[in-house]
C-alpha cells in the first residue's frame, strides 16, 4: 500500500495536468503560428528555392570537370579503318577527362547578379509573410482575450440582473412595487442570460479560428494570457516614419524586384555580345586500352581548344527579349513607387488609429466608472421608490456596454500597435 499511493498520486497529477488548458502568451502564440503556418512555410520555401538558384548561377561561372568513357565498334573489312572509312579502327576506346570554362560570358555573370537580387526579393517576401502572420496572430490573440472578458462581463450582467430581480420580488411581496416591475426585471434577466450564451459562443468561435494557426492538429484546449491592461508606448510619428523606411519588407521586396529586372535587362543585352570559352581534354582515344600502343608511342595525352561564339542573326528573338526585360523593369519601378506611397499612407492611417485608440482609453475608463456608480445609485433610488424600473434596466445596460467598450478599446489599441509593427518592425 505505501508503494501504490505515490504512483496513484502521480497518475492523478498527470491527468489533472492534461485536463488543464494550455496558457499561451503573445510571444508563444507568434512562435507557434510561425512554426505551423502554411503561408509562412510557403514563403520560406520560396526563399530557399531562390537561394539554390543563386548557388546554381554562381556555379555556372566556374570551370566544370567531367569524365567521358566510350567504346566504338566498327565492322572490319580488312582495312585499318574498318567498313566505315571515317573511323579510326575496328575497336576505338575513348576515356578522358574534360574541362570546360567560359573565359568571357557577360550574360552569365549578370544572370548570377539577377539571381542574387531574386533571392533578396524572396527573403523580403518571406519577412513580409512573417510580419503579416504576426499581425493576424495579434488580432486573433486579442480577439480571444476580449471575447473572454466579454464573457466575464456577461456573467456580471447576469448577476446584476438576478440581484435586481430579487429586489423587485421582495418589494412586490411587501406591496411597494407593482407586479409589472418584477416581470420587467425577469425579462431583463432572460436577456442577460442570452447575452451570456452569445458571449460564450463568440469565445468558442474565436478559439476555434485561432487554433488553426497554432496547432498542427485540431484542438481547442488552450487559453490566452490577458495582458490588455499592459499598454506598450507609442513612439513619435517621425520615429515611426524612419523605422518604416528602414525596416519595411514591402519596400525591400519592391527594391529587390527592381534590381532583379535591371540585371535581367543587362543580361538580355549581353546575350548579343561575343562569348569565349575553352576546353581541355586529357585521357586516351586509341584502338586499345593502354598507355602505349603496339609501337611504344603514348596513347595517354591531352588536347585543348578555344571557341569564339558571335551572335549574328536570331530573327528578332534577342531584341524581343530586351523589350520584355525593359517592360518588366518599367513595371517593377512603378510597383516600387506605388509601394512607397502605400507605405506612407498605411503608416499615417495606422498611426492615427493607434493614437486615437490610446487617447480614448482614459474616457472609456471614466465612462466605465461612471456607469458602475450610476447603476449603484439608480438601484438605491429604486429601492427608495424614487425611480422606475426602466431606469434601473437602462443603468444596467449602460454599465454592461461601458465595460465592453473599455475592453474593445484596449484591444483596438493593441491591434493598432500590431498593425503598425507589421510595417516598422518591433519598437
Amino acid at each position: 500500500m505505501p508503494r501504490i499511493l505515490p504512483i496513484a498520486l502521480a497518475l492523478l497529477s498527470c491527468a489533472w495536468a492534461q485536463d488543464q488548458p494550455l496558457r499561451l502568451t503573445l510571444p508563444d502564440a507568434i512562435a507557434r503560428a510561425q512554426k505551423y503556418s502554411q503561408q509562412a512555410f510557403n514563403a520560406n520555401i520560396e526563399a530557399l528555392l531562390a537561394r539554390e538558384d543563386t548557388v546554381q548561377a554562381r556555379a555556372a561561372l566556374f570551370p566544370t570537370v567531367n569524365g567521358f568513357s566510350q567504346y566504338i565498334y566498327t565492322q572490319g573489312n580488312g582495312t585499318p579503318s574498318g567498313i566505315f572509312v571515317p573511323n579510326d579502327g575496328v575497336h576505338i576506346y575513348n576515356d578522358y577527362i574534360t574541362t570546360h570554362a567560359d573565359l568571357y560570358n557577360p550574360a552569365k555573370r549578370l544572370d548570377y547578379r539577377r539571381a542574387m537580387a531574386a533571392e533578396a526579393a524572396a527573403r523580403a517576401k518571406a519577412d513580409l509573410a512573417a510580419r503579416g502572420l504576426i499581425g493576424t496572430v495579434v488580432q486573433d490573440f486579442y480577439g480571444m482575450a476580449v471575447a473572454a472578458r466579454k464573457l466575464r462581463n456577461a456573467d456580471l450582467a447576469v448577476r446584476d440582473a438576478q440581484a435586481f430581480l430579487d429586489i423587485t420580488e421582495k418589494q412586490e411581496k411587501g406591496g411597494e412595487v407593482a407586479h409589472s416591475d418584477t416581470v420587467k426585471a425577469h425579462l431583463q434577466l432572460n436577456d442577460r442570460m442570452r447575452d451570456r450564451q452569445e458571449a460564450q459562443l463568440a469565445l468558442d468561435k474565436a478559439r476555434i479560428g485561432f487554433a488553426v494557426l497554432l496547432f498542427p492538429d485540431y484542438q481547442t484546449n488552450f487559453t490566452v494570457a490577458d495582458d490588455l491592461d499592459t499598454l506598450p508606448p507609442l513612439p513619435d510619428y517621425s520615429q515611426i516614419q524612419s523605422l518604416g523606411g528602414k525596416n519595411s519588407p514591402d519596400i525591400r521586396a519592391a527594391q529587390a524586384a527592381v534590381n532583379q529586372q535591371t540585371f535581367e535587362l543587362r543580361s538580355a543585352r549581353a546575350d548579343r555580345l561575343p562569348t569565349v570559352s575553352a576546353d581541355y581534354f586529357f585521357g586516351i582515344e586509341a584502338n586499345q586500352v593502354a598507355i602505349h600502343n603496339e609501337e611504344g608511342r603514348n596513347n595517354l595525352g591531352s588536347s585543348a581548344q578555344v571557341q569564339l561564339n558571335l551572335p549574328i542573326w536570331t530573327w528578332g528573338a534577342a531584341r524581343s527579349r530586351i523589350k520584355v526585360a525593359e517592360y518588366k523593369l518599367q513595371q517593377a519601378r512603378n510597383d516600387l513607387s506605388f509601394t512607397q506611397r502605400t507605405l506612407l499612407s498605411e503608416l499615417d492611417s495606422f498611426y492615427r488609429e493607434a493614437a486615437i485608440s490610446r487617447d480614448q482609453l482614459a474616457l472609456l475608463r471614466e465612462s466605465g466608472d461612471l456607469a458602475a456608480e450610476s447603476l449603484r445609485l439608480t438601484t438605491l433610488r429604486y429601492q427608495a421608490g424614487e425611480v422606475s424600473v426602466l431606469e434601473v434596466v437602462d443603468a444596467q445596460t449602460a454599465a454592461r456596454d461601458a465595460r465592453n467598450a473599455l475592453d474593445d478599446g484596449l484591444a483596438r489599441y493593441r491591434v493598432a500597435i500590431g498593425n503598425l509593427q507589421t510595417l516598422t518592425g518591433a519598437f
